[in-house]
């Protein structure tokens, strides 16, 4: 990849594909921290470490200052969009803005897609993962984090069936006609970060601050965040001009979308395969599916797309990295075009 600088800004990068070199004129690029809080400690005790082997040790006192609970975002903005608003990546819960950048089998994830399609592109990592950071627990986040093994990914995520990881690569049995590079899963999952299960209202007004701050914006959310997507909708109606959901794990009370307040914002709910096959999914499905009907009945827009019944199968949960992956954000860009978003 060759990149040319003009001024302090990056003008052109290039980038390969199967038909040859296509050319994004970038206008920036950069990143920022966003939402948080200033918090004080007191009270805990003082203990010496080494930091360097070989080295004396020093006092740390974790008593102070900090800065805890914001989330960090990064952006590429085009120098000509064709969309009329930036479109924001969120992901889900374990994970964290990597889920939309470079596949796990190494090819280009979403947000090179999107780049190339025309939009400004927002990808986050939500409060507690990656370069947002941890705070001390239980004095700030309370309880421990989690942390999620390879068979729950592997079940979960229906690459497989509940039973068929195993811990050799050769013996695990994936589910017939899925679509997810199993020869990356393990590469896949270095991409996995601890996550707590009380985080759940910092994460959400860090959210809110991110749109406020960049908005208005489509917002395109993955499992765990596609609550916090529905709830930043439902507080920024007039800058959320769509949400586009990614098998959402949740999804708010059925009757706060049928208060009619996003009639105005155009909802798109997407599920892959092998849902009938999973006891996760199978009870997680019916939360987005009542809030998309009441959505619906209150004049909004909120299509559902089922994807095996669209003639598209073997997605898993992770359907971002599936070998079909390109098709299905070729239908959401077209989706997005429909829906009056570029320009």
């Amino acid at each position: 990849m060759r990149i040319t600088a003009l001024g302090f800004t990056l003008a052109a990068i290039l980038v390969a594909t199967a038909a040859g070199a296509d050319t994004l004129s970038v206008a920036e690029v950069g990143s920022f921290h966003v939402g948080g809080r200033p918090v004080s400690l007191s009270g805990l005790p003082t203990r010496d470490v080494v930091f360097t082997a070989g080295s004396a040790p020093i006092k740390v006192d974790p008593n102070g200052d900090f800065e805890v609970e914001q989330m960090y975002v990064q952006y590429v903005k085009l120098a000509k969009p064709k969309a009329r608003y930036p479109l924001l990546l969120w992901h889900g819960g374990g994970l964290t803005g990597v889920t939309w950048e470079t596949k796990p089998d190494g090819k280009p994830g979403w947000q090179l897609f999107f780049l190339r399609a025309g939009h400004d592109v927002y990808v986050s990592d939500a409060v507690e993962r990656g370069r947002a950071s941890w705070a001390r627990y239980p004095e700030v986040f309370q309880g421990e984090p989690l942390f999620r093994t390879k068979k729950q990914a592997w079940e979960d995520f229906r690459i497989g069936a509940p039973g068929s990881y195993k811990l050799s690569a050769t013996e695990r049995t994936a589910l017939p006609g899925q679509l997810f590079p199993v020869d990356a899963f393990d590469q896949f999952m270095k991409q996995g970060v601890p996550r707590w299960s009380t985080t759940d209202a910092q994460i959400q007004a860090a959210y809110h601050q991110l749109v406020q701050k960049v908005c208005p914006c489509v917002i395109v959310v993955h499992s765990q965040s596609g609550n916090f997507g529905f709830n930043a909708a439902l507080t920024a109606p007039d800058k959320v001009k769509a949400l586009i959901a990614i098998e959402p794990s949740g999804a708010p009370k059925p009757e706060v979308a049928a208060a009619g307040t996003l009639k105005g914002v155009p909802h798109l709910v997407v599920w892959g395969d092998f849902i009938a096959q999973s006891p996760v999914w199978t009870r997680f499905v019916p939360a987005s599916k009542g809030y998309a009907d009441a959505l619906r009945a209150a004049g909004g827009t909120a299509d559902w797309w089922d994807l095996p019944k669209m003639g598209v199968a073997g997605n898993t949960h992770m359907l971002m990295m599936d070998k079909n992956s390109d098709q299905i954000a070729g239908m959401i860009q077209k989706w997005m075009a429909e829906k009056g978003l570029m320009h």
